[in-house]
């Protein structure tokens, strides 16, 4: 080994303390993988019908709320949590400001998701009056133990405090560096953050509002329309909120391990711009089917949506140009020969290259439930946990146990125990994860529904298409227990990995891109203007829906602390202002995002 990779510094021997806290992130996150994961296989095996021993039906909602919560909000937040504390002290090249702000939000996450997990699994108890079988979307009219919504709140005000750790660190860098650009990582960061800020105010007032004093009896009833719409303000972009990690990791780690450059920094944050100001607008389409909401409402959110689809093509274009132009570094050659220099040995690379492959995929099904028409055949059917298998399962999942066998090194300087174990193990999460989503993809075309521990219904046989509904239960199972096996290679991995001396010589340098940040737009950077314009889209998007809402249903149920009859005067005067100026707007918005395609094209091409 050289002398230079010898003497070159880890994150870990730069920033100690930082990488203590990601450790500790990273710890939790891993915890609620593999509780998710063990809820995860008794769900797959009980809902096929090939082994109903472990649980009884009844506690069937137990394990599905538990696998949801422990998977789509600890174990991603925590990853993230983790993750952005080390992209923003790296890319600052500087410290936290206050470790003990850090340590704070941290405890509170912890604190918080200790209470809401309490909840749950009290619920396979009988010796305690407690249960929080509301499922991961929580809305009325399923009621949790208060304990269930102080939890959520505690998890919500720590992650709050996290970003605003790193805005106070990103801050002290400015004053120290006036006239330079934000650096990339730490761009993703912030307006990753600010996009959180905006969406999850709404599941906040949703908690603290109406969910929690209704779970205390301090007030009779709520409006279920209306905490299902708060929810559904917050449950689409939170799936960008899990996805932009994993964006920033296939923008800035895997073009570095691939051997090469980012290819363009400016398309990188045109992206996180778009995903900040277009991932809010748009929760309606999940709730295609409610008729508490207008029809017009909902075309108006699907078009929305379809806007969504640039990011993601943005991304496919710049992440694989990126690992081209390192495969040609390496060697590679010809229109399709350089895929074999890419370094598919290394299991950070080979997983975050499955990982965007499958989110190709879950984006042609997501395409499906974004239309109104087609939506209405597969809605509430398991092509749904199928979707977000392929989205969340392996989008952010597989990329964040890729990323694992890259970024723990460098936090720990302990070599990864087993590279092999490690790339068997993503392999086998793709295989699995293929199996069990393609199943339940064709399923809902059968109409299958979701969320029921035992979907067979006496006198009634499900339609043969792509295999019979048995064949496909038993490709469920099947593909289930591949993602609980990789699940565990992982875990034992990196336990075993953890047990390793510490050794030198670990470092990893992520490498500038081939068109760097001053050939972006400055006004990338004022951060003020995305956020006013992000906020008037969220505006424009729910005033007159929630309006209706409530004027309908009432802001606490029908018949109980309706809202004033004047509101209708007051929505038709709003609609028409707000409709001439929803479309003046996004013609504005078409146009400005135009000119910062043209500027940011126009400086790659330079």
């Amino acid at each position: 080994m050289s002398d230079a990779l010898e003497a070159e510094e880890t994150f870990l021997d730069r920033f100690p303390e930082e990488a203590k806290v990601v450790r500790s992130a990273f710890l939790g996150s891993f915890l609620a993988l593999t509780l998710g994961a063990i809820f995860g296989i008794i769900q797959t095996l009980h809902r096929t019908g090939l082994f109903r021993g472990l649980i009884d039906s009844t506690d069937y909602y137990t394990v599905l709320t538990a696998h949801g919560v422990f998977l789509v909000i600890s174990f991603t937040v925590f990853f993230l949590v983790g993750l952005f504390t080390w992209a923003v002290v790296r890319s600052l090249d500087r410290p936290l400001v206050d470790i003990r702000i850090t340590w704070t939000w941290y405890v509170l996450m912890a604190g918080g998701m200790t209470m809401t997990g309490i909840s749950i699994l009290a619920g396979f108890t009988d010796a305690i009056d407690m249960s929080a079988d509301v499922l991961y979307t929580f809305y009325a009219p399923l009621q949790a133990h208060p304990l269930f919504y102080t939890g959520l709140a505690v998890f919500i005000v720590g992650s709050w405090l996290a970003g605003a750790d790193w805005f106070r660190t990103w801050l002290a860098w400015r004053e120290d560096n006036p006239d330079e650009r934000i650096p990339l990582q730490t761009f993703m960061v912030l307006t990753t953050m600010i996009m959180w800020y905006i969406a999850s105010s709404a599941v906040a007032a949703s908690v603290l509002i109406f969910l929690l004093p209704w779970s205390l009896g301090l007030i009779e009833s709520v409006n279920p329309t209306l905490t299902r719409t708060l929810f559904w303000f917050f449950g689409h972009p939170v799936v960008y909120f899990w996805l932009m990690p994993a964006y920033l990791l296939w923008y800035t780690v895997l073009p570095s391990i691939a051997g090469g450059r980012l290819f363009s920094d400016p398309l990188a944050r045109v992206v996180f711009v778009l995903f900040l100001l277009l991932s809010t607008p748009v929760g309606i389409h999940h709730q295609y089917l409610d008729p508490g909401i207008a029809e017009g409402f909902k075309f108006i959110s699907m078009t929305n949506t379809m806007f969504l689809l640039l990011p993601s093509l943005l991304t496919a274009f710049t992440v694989v140009a990126s690992v081209e132009y390192g495969a040609r570094q390496r060697g590679g050659t010809g229109i399709f020969g350089w895929l074999r220099s890419l370094p598919w040995r290394d299991p950070a690379f080979t997983g975050m290259m499955l990982a965007g492959l499958m989110f190709a995929a879950g984006g042609f099904s997501g395409m499906v439930n974004a239309g109104m028409n087609i939506n209405y055949m597969i809605h509430n059917t398991i092509w749904v946990p199928g979707h977000f298998h392929l989205t969340v399962g392996t989008a952010v999942a597989l990329t964040f146990m890729a990323a694992t066998y890259w970024l723990w090194p460098q936090i720990t300087n302990k070599p990864v125990y087993s590279r092999q174990i490690g790339l068997f193990q993503v392999v086998l999460w793709f295989i699995g994860m293929a199996l069990m989503s393609n199943a339940m993809h064709a399923q809902g075309l059968l109409g299958v529904p979701r969320r029921t521990a035992e979907p067979e219904y006496s006198g009634f046989d499900y339609p043969v298409a792509f295999g019979g509904f048995e064949e496909l239960n038993v490709q469920i199972a099947i593909g289930g227990t591949l993602l609980f096996l990789s699940t565990v290679l992982f875990i034992g991995n990196l336990v075993l990995t953890m047990g390793n001396p510490r050794v030198s010589g670990l470092a990893e340098t992520i490498r500038p891109a081939l068109s760097g940040p001053d050939d972006a737009p400055e006004v990338l950077d004022d951060l003020r203007i995305w956020v006013g314009i992000a906020v008037t889209l969220v505006v424009l998007a729910y005033a007159l829906p929630l309006a209706a809402i409530i004027n309908d249903g009432g802001l606490l149920g029908p018949g109980v602390g309706t809202y004033p009859v004047w509101i209708d005067a007051t929505v038709g005067a709003l609609a028409e202002v707000a409709v001439p100026a929803a479309w003046a707007l996004v013609d504005a918005l078409a146009f400005l995002g135009a000119r910062l395609l043209d500027a940011a094209t126009s400086g790659v091409v330079a």
